[in-house]
């Protein structure tokens, strides 16, 4: 296989991974947040949780995304600048109610979602779906 076969396969695989990030990220229920690395255990890859933040600095727009309901393993909104200004990621948080230890990190203890819990019933969902043509 040439350099491109490869170049292509790679794509391929990183694009999946990405679809599979955005699949649980879409499932994550307002008034709750999620890690990188507990998105990359979830998917099997639990060293892989700055891959998910690549994932997550590329999501479609269009796709409405809660990005901002992602922080890091401290409860930190490592990607407040992604939206401008951690004050908006965090005013999107306090608006569902997410409680807050510090002015840019959440409490995790009380608000942590654990997406192998959840994620079995949202890809289940979707698989049926696709299963029945919709």
């Amino acid at each position: 296989m040439g350099r491109s076969g490869r170049a292509a396969q790679t794509d391929t695989a990183r694009s999946a991974y990405f679809d599979r990030v955005f699949a649980i990220v879409a499932a994550i229920p307002p008034g709750r947040v999620t890690t990188y690395g507990t998105i990359a255990r979830a998917l099997g890859t639990p060293r892989s949780a700055r891959v998910v933040g690549w994932a997550l600095n590329v999501a479609p727009e269009g796709a409405a995304l809660p990005c901002h309901r992602v922080v890091d393993r401290d409860g930190n909104l490592s990607g407040g600048w992604h939206f401008g200004h951690p004050d908006i990621m965090a005013n999107r948080l306090r608006d569902e109610d997410v409680p807050f230890v510090a002015p840019y990190r959440v409490d995790l203890a009380s608000c942590l979602w654990d997406p192998a819990e959840g994620l079995v019933d949202a890809l289940g969902a979707e698989r049926e779906r696709d299963e029945q043509g919709e």
